[in-house]
């Protein structure tokens, strides 16, 4: 059976510190890695635009020996000019793998179902599975392993906070997701992580205070309070979210030495101020540079020899 990577809750506890293993492996040694790739091609499909997950898809590819072709969104016209399933059944023919930055995520699961080859999600509005792998990566980097960590999410309750959800969830921390009422993480997503953290020591609590959340954190996380395609609801949403700004104020509640956290890019003064990003307890750029290393493996295991 041919193995897709595209949610966190897929994994096994065993694949998930695998990636986290192996990860630090190849970023320590990454000439070891060179040629593992070798002739083999990533297809990757664009609906969203991305500084990070292009460069580090690509630069990852060709540092593993391999090439990436870039699809942008008025190239294939997915779902309108041709159908995601004939899309998949052409791209077996000639690559080795599919990474996709799309909108819906029925897309992915239909390109998945379409195609005998890997299927990388590289965000769907619902999920952003390898920037929590990086993420989770990075917060093992700098403390040493996951026991005894609490993250605090503040801000809305997206893609990116419910992946980190289940990532927390395989990884055994406490996490804390502080939302407006309304804007709470999905239930279906936070059933997930309760099923996937039964026996890893996985503690989550939701709530509409940030003050709460961030109390004791070793890391505050926090994203843009309108993702692409919410702009229409952008001026309504900064004021709701007003009250969630990761300020020096909130973020001098967590622990003196607790790590800033953002998944780029950041709308400054709104979500986060520049005092905060821009403190030597920000590891944004940190997490940036570690999404090149985690893709790196998630693609070695997907297309690499068996």
């Amino acid at each position: 059976m041919k193995k897709d990577f595209i949610t966190i809750h897929d994994l096994s506890h065993y694949e998930f510190h695998e990636i986290m293993d192996l990860t630090e492996k190849m970023k320590k040694k990454p000439g070891k890695y060179r040629e593992v790739l070798k002739d083999k091609v990533l297809a990757m499909i664009f609906q969203k635009p991305s500084l990070r997950t292009r460069m580090t898809f690509e630069v990852g590819m060709l540092q593993l020996g391999g090439e990436a072709v870039y699809l942008a969104p008025s190239d294939i016209q997915m779902g309108s000019r041709e159908s995601v399933r004939d899309i998949g059944k052409n791209l077996e023919r000639w690559v080795d793998g599919i990474m996709i930055r799309t909108f819906g995520h029925n897309i992915i699961l239909e390109l998945a179902e379409s195609t005998r080859l890997p299927v990388i999600n590289a965000l769907t509005d619902l999920l952003h599975p390898c920037q929590a792998m990086a993420d989770f990566f990075t917060l093992r980097e700098k403390k040493g392993s996951f026991a005894g960590l609490k993250l605090a999410y503040v801000g809305d309750g997206n893609n990116v906070c419910h992946s980190l959800m289940l990532a927390a969830a395989k990884a055994g921390l406490k996490m804390a997701v502080a939302t407006p009422p309304g804007y709470e993480p999905k239930p279906e997503i936070v059933a997930w992580a309760k099923e996937d953290g039964q026996n890893t020591g996985f503690e989550l609590t939701i709530t509409n205070d940030p003050v709460e959340a961030v109390k004791d954190a070793d890391a505050v996380y926090t994203d843009v309070w309108a993702s692409m395609g919410q702009e229409a609801e952008k001026e309504t949403r900064k004021k709701i979210f007003q009250p969630y700004q990761v300020n020096k104020e909130l973020f001098s509640r967590a622990k003196p030495e607790a790590y800033f956290m953002h998944c780029l890019p950041a709308h400054r003064g709104e979500e986060v101020t520049d005092e905060v990003i821009d403190s030597p307890n920000s590891i944004v750029y940190d997490q940036a540079e570690n999404r090149l290393h985690v893709q790196k493996v998630i693609m070695l295991l997907l297309m690499g020899k068996k």
